[in-house]
């Protein structure tokens, strides 16, 4: 029982940062949200910030090496929005 709680808050942690990700890269397809506006960069920021605790969880390096230079980007673009 306690397993099968632990494996669903993994999936849910998963599937938050990968979602928040996606929305982000289905807003900029649409042109609703450019790639330089805040919005964009902070939702890639907050998802792979999920992701790499995500990935922490799974003990995935790559995936945390991955999400770890998303997030690095993302977190550049941020500050360069907010100035």
């Amino acid at each position: 029982m306690l397993y099968n709680f632990y494996m669903n808050l993994n999936l849910l942690i998963g599937a938050s940062g990968t979602t928040l990700i996606l929305i982000g890269f289905l807003l900029n397809q649409m042109d609703i949200w450019s790639n330089d506006s805040l919005s964009y960069d902070l939702i890639n920021l907050i998802g792979s910030s999920i992701l790499i605790f995500y990935a922490l969880i799974l003990g995935s390096i790559p995936f945390i090496i991955l999400n770890a230079v998303w997030a690095t980007v993302s977190l550049k673009d941020v500050i360069k929005d907010l100035k």
